[in-house]
């Protein structure tokens, strides 16, 4: 008879050096979010907690500009984070990493939405326009309202 299948976070918190793995994986999430509470504003999104070493904590940016930034705020981190979370924290570390920008989540646009006013550029187009394509001009400005309803 099989055994039934364990649970991954049972397996994690279990055997070898996973459980200490895992325990800083968690502890470095809540740093960053954290981090991204006490700099808020456009900075808080070009940032992410990268390590936590010897009571360093290393902070990684995309750019040297907004390393600049985060540089000028560091003495307000560290007061922070020692008072509420890590009273260990000796300093902060910020580098650049421009391969970060890969790892961003951008929402989405949809390639197929016609604005109102381009719905209504081409809905008058269609009307100084004769034969087939002025009918296909006119189903492509129904897009727009189309679009909406969904």
């Amino acid at each position: 008879m099989k055994k039934p299948p364990q649970d991954l976070s049972q397996l994690l918190h279990q055997h070898g050096q996973m459980p200490n793995i895992a325990e800083k994986a968690e502890l470095l999430l809540h740093l960053n979010h954290h981090v991204k509470q006490v700099l808020a504003g456009p900075v808080s999104q070009q940032l992410k907690v990268a390590n936590l070493r010897q009571g360093v904590l290393v902070i990684e940016t995309t750019t040297a500009a907004w390393a600049a930034r985060i540089n000028f705020q560091k003495a307000k981190i560290l007061q922070q984070l020692q008072a509420e979370t890590l009273p260990m924290l000796s300093a902060i570390e910020v580098k650049v990493n421009p391969s970060l920008v890969l790892y961003e989540t951008k929402p989405k646009i949809p390639q197929h939405a016609i604005s109102e006013t381009a719905a209504a550029h081409i809905e008058a187009l269609a009307e100084h326009t004769e034969g087939s394509l002025a009918e296909k001009l006119k189903r492509l400005a129904a897009l727009a309202s189309r679009s909406r309803q969904s």
